[in-house]
């Protein structure tokens, strides 16, 4: 029975679900691709490369080299460069891309969110809205701190996998050292030991991490939400695992009809 060689571009947990079910699939090979930021990443029982592959002469090589013949695209929704690079390869090759992602979170009522286009927009609006002694949980990942570096009359709350590095320059910060998906009376509870008057995140979508956002809802904490980058639409976009494997076995049944 013929194949179907499928890239995952993983590196968050719905990837790793995803490649669960390509494993269980015998009408599938796969390979998940991680970019190797993360020094704890998610194991994955798929075959797995780490690192980046050039840019996107690079992928496109390394997608002719391994016969691949779909790509899902179940990166951050913030890694934007990653997934522009997938697109231009996969046009250029002829190749169907997928897009695993997530919905993204939106307000509901008693929120209190201020919403940002970028992270240097968001330290901005610490600087201009708030004031000496505010303590913010900081939940953007390790590798944006420095976005925040110049603001110094405030405590940050540092939540991320691994300990940032380099560490952050804040003259007070802490570091919650932590993996999702959170609980939230876990979160609740973070929220009033640190004593935390705003909450910096990015709209990663999904469930793993909403749990702070109901917490702050409940508790009356402002949230700065730093919106997604825009990214040039996918063959498909779809949001749950089934989903994104029909649409493969979709793919390979006309792949097989037509030969």
């Amino acid at each position: 029975m013929s194949s179907m060689h499928v890239l995952i571009l993983g590196g968050t947990r719905d990837a790793m679900n995803l490649a669960d079910l390509l494993l269980a699939a015998p009408q599938f090979t796969a390979t998940y691709s991680l970019a190797g930021r993360t020094r704890r990443p998610l194991p994955a029982a798929l075959p797995t490369r780490r690192g980046g592959f050039g840019g996107v002469s690079g992928l496109q090589q390394w997608l002719s080299a391994h016969h691949v013949a779909a790509v899902v695209d179940a990166t951050h929704p913030f890694a934007a460069q990653m997934s522009a690079h997938a697109l231009q390869a996969c046009r250029a090759l002829g190749l169907p891309l997928v897009r695993f992602g997530r919905e993204p979170w939106v307000a509901g009522d008693g929120d209190n969110w201020q919403h940002c286009a970028s992270l240097s927009a968001a330290a901005q609006r610490l600087i201009s809205h708030g004031q000496p002694g505010q303590r913010i949980l900081l939940a953007t990942g390790g590798s944006t701190l420095h976005h925040f570096d110049h603001i110094h009359d405030r405590h940050f709350a540092v939540r991320c996998v691994d300990p940032p590095q380099p560490p952050p320059r804040f003259s007070s910060w802490s570091l919650i050292e932590d993996r999702g998906p959170f609980q939230l009376d876990d979160e609740r509870r973070l929220l009033r030991e640190q004593r935390i008057d705003t909450i910096v995140c990015k709209n990663s979508g999904g469930k793993a991490a909403q749990a702070k956002l109901l917490a702050a809802r409940e508790l009356g904490i402002e949230v700065i939400m730093v919106e997604r980058p825009d990214i040039a639409p996918a063959d498909a976009e779809l949001f749950d695992s089934p989903s994104v494997l029909q649409w493969l076995q979709t793919r390979l049944a006309t792949a097989l009809s037509s030969q």
